[in-house]
């Protein structure tokens, strides 16, 4: 079985002008996104994904919804060339994206969720000061050790917050605890470390003081049952319902993003062919090393959109295949 799914990025994706050539050669999609998202929100959503800078996009609270709208006309443009999956997953903030995809929440509806996803979490960082690191080049156990020796030592919070894939892991607490963490990975043999560019300390315990006032948010919005697998990036179980989705949206603000075991599950069930359906080509990177049988198409821009295709016919060309940043 050689099954399509459909993986949706998260924060870290950002690009400038993401999205400016999808509009360009689908006019359509500003009227059926773009205008209504910015009256929704009240900002120019549309402006800062087409001309914002890359500073202009680091907010959280800009990220996030710009990442989700731009997701969602890419997912636009897929079906309407015929292209759908059978299955969906999304790293962190794009499990909304997954969510929509499958049939589970309102565009809409999951636009509002994520901007007021984001706010909150901005809120944490200003009240805690947090970072993100990104270990490369050790296991999962060795990074989780050295999590725990700061914890110990500090009594500062710093966990694993993403199992990104076998040899790359995003560590994330306070400021000095993940300094002290990517000190000490250097010293063990990491081949690299990344302090990211994120405007809050995700899927730490940090983040757990949010989930009260979050789940209210998520209350107040209607949640199907999905109508194609969709896998949990939290997880890497599938979500049979729609209040299973909603208790997974609420969790993983806290929790850790266990993205190896999402793109194991999926090759399990039968997916072998991947696209990344949003901006960047982070997730595609991730599928080469994880799953090195498999093929992840970037779909963030039409000239790769107009690439899938062909190459789905048995003419894969190697700049596809090539992994971006690291996500958060």
């Amino acid at each position: 079985m050689n099954a399509l799914a459909f993986l949706f990025p998260g924060q870290g994706s950002q690009r400038p002008g993401m999205g400016r050539d999808l509009v360009k050669r689908h006019p359509e999609l500003i009227e059926r996104y773009y205008r209504p998202a910015d009256e929704l929100l009240g900002l120019e959503l549309s402006k800062l994904c087409f001309e914002g800078s890359a500073e202009e996009l680091v907010p959280t609270e800009i990220t996030q919804p710009a990442i989700f709208l731009t997701s969602i006309a890419v997912l636009d443009v897929l079906r309407g060339r015929g292209i759908t999956p059978s299955a969906v997953a999304g790293h962190s903030l794009g499990e909304y994206a997954a969510l929509v995809a499958a049939g589970v929440l309102d565009w809409t509806d999951a636009l509002r969720l994520v901007r007021r996803r984001g706010e909150l979490m901005a809120g944490v960082n200003e009240r805690t000061p947090g970072a993100m690191a990104a270990v490369l080049g050790l296991a999962a156990g060795p990074v989780e050790e050295l999590c725990a020796r700061v914890r110990e030592r500090s009594g500062r919070v710093v966990e694993v917050a993403n199992y990104n894939d076998p040899a790359q892991h995003v560590v994330s607490g306070a400021r000095e605890a993940v300094h002290e963490v990517v000190g000490a990975a250097k010293a063990m043999g990491a081949e690299r470390t990344v302090l990211l560019g994120v405007g809050a300390p995700f899927h730490c315990s940090l983040m757990r003081e949010l989930e009260g006032e979050f789940a209210g948010e998520l209350d107040r919005v209607a949640f199907r049952d999905p109508r194609l697998t969709v896998v949990s990036g939290g997880t890497g179980g599938r979500i049979g319902s729609g209040d299973e989705a909603r208790e997974q949206l609420r969790r993983q603000l806290a929790g850790a993003v266990r993205w190896a075991d999402t793109l194991r599950a999926m090759a399990a069930s039968g997916a072998r062919t991947f696209v990344e359906a949003g901006p960047g080509r982070v997730l595609s990177g991730f599928v080469r090393t994880s799953l090195p049988d498999a093929v992840c198409y970037p779909a963030g821009e039409m000239r790769r959109i107009d690439r899938i295709p062909r190459a789905q016919e048995g003419e894969p060309e190697e700049e596809l295949l090539q992994g971006g940043s690291i996500p958060a």
